[in-house]
C-alpha cells in the first residue's frame, strides 16, 4: 500500500485518507479501508459526500472545538445514520494557533516551536481525554471510523499515532503516516490562497517557510508528544490505559483490527 494509494482525492476535503492497512509483528496488518482520517467537512462538495457514503461509517470523531464547529459546519452524506463524537468542553474565543499568529513574527521557526509546545500539552488537553476516550470506545465496536479536526494534521494525527502504538505499528510507519500529511493536504496546490487568507487577516505576509510550517507537520512534534505522554504518564500503555483502554481492551482492540495472518 503506497503513501498514494492511502488518500482519498475529494474536491472540498483536505487530507482524507486510510490509516489502515500498516504492518505489525507477527506477520499481521491493520485492516484498510475502514479507519479514516481527514480534515473538516466544511467545504464538501455533493462528489465528495457520495464518497463519502460508501465508506459505511459508523461514527465520526469531530476533534473541534464548538466555535471551529460552528465557523466551519459540517456536511454529511444524505441519510447519514452514524454517530458523530464531539465536545463542547473547554472551547475558547479563537484556537490557540491563531491567537499565536496574532503576536508571533510569523517565521518558520516561531512556527515550529508553537507546535513543539503545542504537541507536548495536546495529549493532556481535557477536551481531548474526553474525545479520545470516546473514540477507543468506538473503535470497540469494529466498525468504519473516521477522526478528524480542521487540518487533520494536529489533533488528528496525534490520534492516529496513539492507534497505531496500540496496535503495533513500528516507530518508522507511525511517523511516515503522521508526514503523510505533507502530501495528502495539498501544500503546494494551496500554498497562496492560503498566504494571501493569512495576510488579509493579520495585516502582515508570512514567509513562505512560515506558511508551509503551519500547513504541514514535522516528526518532531510527534517525538514531542510521546515524550510528554511517557514523562507524565510513566508509559504510552498507562496513558492509555487511563483512557480505558487497559490491557483486555488493549488486546480485544488488537483482535478486531489486525487482519487474521495467512496461514
Amino acid at each position: 500500500m503506497t503513501p498514494e494509494d492511502r488518500i482519498l482525492p475529494l474536491e472540498g476535503v483536505e487530507n482524507f485518507r486510510d490509516y489502515g492497512g500498516y504492518a505489525v509483528p507477527g506477520g499481521r496488518r491493520i485492516v484498510r479501508g475502514r479507519l479514516w482520517r481527514s480534515a473538516h467537512h466544511g467545504g464538501a462538495t455533493d462528489s465528495d459526500l457520495s464518497q463519502i457514503a460508501g465508506l459505511d461509517l459508523a461514527a465520526v470523531v469531530d476533534l473541534r472545538r464548538p466555535t471551529e464547529r460552528a465557523n466551519q459546519p459540517s456536511r454529511r452524506p444524505g441519510g447519514f445514520a452514524g454517530r458523530v463524537i464531539d465536545c463542547d468542553a473547554g472551547d475558547q474565543a479563537e484556537p490557540p494557533h491563531v491567537a499565536f499568529l496574532r503576536e508571533t513574527d510569523l517565521s518558520a521557526e516561531s512556527a515550529r516551536a508553537f507546535f513543539r509546545d503545542y504537541y507536548r500539552k495536546a495529549p493532556f488537553e481535557p477536551r481531548h481525554l474526553e474525545l479520545f476516550r470516546r473514540y477507543f470506545e468506538a473503535l470497540a465496536e469494529g466498525r468504519p471510523v473516521l477522526i478528524h479536526c480542521t487540518a487533520g494534521k494536529d489533533r488528528t494525527g496525534l490520534l492516529a499515532a496513539l492507534t497505531h502504538n496500540l496496535l503495533g505499528v513500528g516507530e518508522t510507519d507511525i511517523l511516515a503516516d503522521f508526514e503523510l500529511t505533507n502530501l495528502a493536504a495539498r501544500i503546494e496546490t494551496r500554498l497562496d490562497q492560503v498566504t494571501e487568507s493569512m495576510t488579509a487577516s493579520l495585516g502582515r505576509r508570512p514567509s513562505e517557510t512560515a506558511v508551509r510550517a503551519f500547513l504541514g507537520v514535522d516528526p518532531s512534534y510527534l517525538v514531542e508528544a510521546f515524550g510528554a505522554i511517557r514523562r507524565q504518564a510513566g508509559s504510552v500503555e498507562a496513558y492509555l490505559a487511563d483512557l480505558g483502554v487497559d490491557a483486555v481492551a488493549a488486546e480485544h482492540l488488537r483482535e478486531t483490527w489486525l487482519e487474521t495472518p495467512p496461514v
